[in-house]
């Protein structure tokens, strides 16, 4: 089977059975998504949707953040993972839309890695999520199923080379969703440690099938 014969499978696949793929993070604008999506990092969607109800009741806008002290904030944080770098990326960033970006938040990769706690894969989720950009977020899901499926290759051995792999093969219009189908797929059915390859509609077409 070639790679784009494989692409196509599993992509078809998707498309038939998880044609609506959303991310799991409880969201009503982009600012509330990229406070969700920082508090994110290391941390599972679950806990950060059990976290952001009282922050954004709270912490509304930028505006509003912008002026919280880090112990106004923190108390409301110390239930996700590395809460204090956390705390003061959200400060940070809230200063930074009002200072850099009229308190709106931008929908470019280059801008929105320069705001304090977003790195690519964030700025990636942002704009795939909000805009439907084509961009690939490529966390430990992402990167664990695409190599099992043998949608990339053993040499892609970081994120980004794994990112732009995925880029080349993908249609552009179905990035955004395949995002989340290989989030989705890795969270539920291709787990770390005990995958769930009898069960999974796409062993067929798996590099990784019978490995574990």
């Amino acid at each position: 089977m070639t790679k784009k014969e494989r692409y196509a499978q599993v992509i078809n696949y998707f498309l038939e059975t998880t044609p609506i793929a959303e991310t799991e993070l409880v969201y009503d604008n982009p600012f509330q998504l990229l406070v969700a999506v920082i508090l994110s990092a290391q941390c599972t969607d679950k806990r950060v949707n059990l976290t952001t109800p009282n922050i954004f009741k709270e912490y509304p806008s930028p505006q509003k953040m912008s002026k919280a002290s880090f112990d106004d904030l923190f108390p409301l944080i110390k239930s996700i993972s590395y809460p204090n770098n956390k705390t003061k990326h959200l400060i940070g960033m809230s200063n930074m839309l009002l200072d850099k970006f009229g308190g709106e938040v931008p929908m470019t990769v280059d801008e929105l890695v320069q705001l304090p706690g977003v790195g690519r894969k964030t700025a990636n989720v942002i704009t795939s999520v909000i805009d439907e950009q084509p961009n690939m977020a490529v966390d430990t899901h992402v990167f664990r199923v695409s190599h099992r499926l043998g949608l990339v290759s053993t040499k892609a051995t970081t994120p980004l080379a794994v990112e732009k792999e995925l880029i080349k093969h993908i249609p552009p219009t179905q990035v955004h969703r395949a995002h989340h189908w290989l989030i989705l797929h890795g969270r539920y059915t291709c787990l770390a440690r005990s995958p769930k390859c009898t069960e999974c509609g796409l062993k067929e077409w798996c590099k990784g099938y019978g490995k574990f």
